[in-house]
């Protein structure tokens, strides 16, 4: 079984953050895909988080690093249609682009973003809870 996972699901488990157990048991077993944006989003976060000063420049890339050692098919999305749902619920392409993937391939997704779930669930895309 597979399942759509976003750039928060991966950072959660990069970081060590307190969701990351939570992460792992709901995808063990399961196969992990994401729009091919997925580095590069990751990418932009850490740099985010650098410039916050909660991490240096070492351990970014080591974090980096890590995230891309986590198995995921990256699949290309229909643009188009995924702005379309950016412009309807008035939501970065970015998280767009995670929620036409589920549509596109009929999977669930697994998110740490209460608002894309939301609006995951209102498009009626089942949401790993």
């Amino acid at each position: 079984m597979e399942i759509v996972a976003d750039a928060s699901a991966f950072l959660a488990v990069a970081l060590n953050e307190s969701d990351r157990d939570w992460i792992i048991q709901k995808t063990a077993g399961k196969s992990i895909v994401s729009p091919e944006i997925l580095p590069y989003e990751i990418g932009n976060a850490l740099i985010a988080i650098k410039r916050k000063g909660r991490l240096n420049d070492r351990e970014i890339l080591r974090v980096f690093d890590l995230s891309q050692r986590i198995a995921v098919r990256l699949l290309s999305v229909k643009i188009h249609d995924a702005m379309k749902i950016a412009l309807r619920f008035n939501i970065y392409a970015y998280d767009a682009y995670y929620l036409q993937c589920c549509i596109e391939n009929k999977l669930s997704l697994i998110s740490l973003d209460d608002r894309m779930c939301d609006i995951a669930e209102n498009l009626e895309i089942k949401v790993v809870e």
